[in-house]
C-alpha cells in the first residue's frame, strides 16, 4: 500500500469546505443569522440589513474552490504550489465561516483541512505544479524507503 498524501486530503477536506461554505452563503442571504447571537446582539449588525458577511463568505468560498480544484491561471504558479499560503488564508476563511449560523459545519471543515495542510507541511510534502499528481521520486524534501 502507499502513503498518505495529506495534502491531497486536505485539499478534498477544503474542497468540500468551500462548496459547503458557498451554500451556506447563498442561504444566509435568505435568513440572515449570526451563529453567536444567543451570546450578543452586537454582530447582528453584520448580517442584516446589508449583508456584508454573507458576500464575504460567497467570495471566500468561490475563491477556496478555485484556489484548490485550482483554475487553469493559478495551476503551477507559486502561490497554488504554497502551503503556507493556504495556512495564512483559511484560517480567514474559517472564521467567517464560524460567524454565521449556516456556515458553522464549512468553519470546522475547514479546521480539519489545516490541521492535515499543517500535517502535510510539517512532513515536509510539496503540492505539485500539475494539479492531482503525484510529485516525482527525489523530488520530495524528505525521501523515506
Amino acid at each position: 500500500m502507499g502513503m498518505l498524501i495529506k495534502n491531497h486530503w486536505a485539499r478534498l477536506i477544503i474542497l468540500t469546505a468551500a462548496a459547503y461554505q458557498v451554500a451556506a452563503a447563498v442561504e444566509a442571504f435568505f435568513w440572515p443569522k449570526i451563529f453567536w447571537d444567543f451570546l450578543t446582539k452586537n454582530l447582528d449588525g453584520a448580517v442584516k440589513p446589508i449583508p456584508a458577511l454573507q458576500i464575504i463568505n460567497l467570495f471566500l468560498g468561490v475563491f477556496g474552490l478555485a484556489f484548490e480544484w485550482p483554475l487553469g491561471f493559478i495551476a503551477g504558479t507559486g502561490i497554488h504550489r504554497s502551503i503556507e499560503a493556504r495556512l495564512i488564508i483559511y484560517p480567514l476563511s474559517a472564521l467567517s465561516a464560524l460567524l454565521i449560523y449556516q456556515g458553522t459545519n464549512s468553519g470546522l471543515y475547514y479546521i480539519v483541512g489545516m490541521i492535515a495542510y499543517f500535517w502535510a507541511y510539517s512532513e515536509g510534502e510539496i503540492v505539485c505544479p500539475e494539479p492531482w499528481t503525484l510529485p516525482k521520486r527525489g523530488s520530495t524534501v524528505r525521501n523515506r524507503v
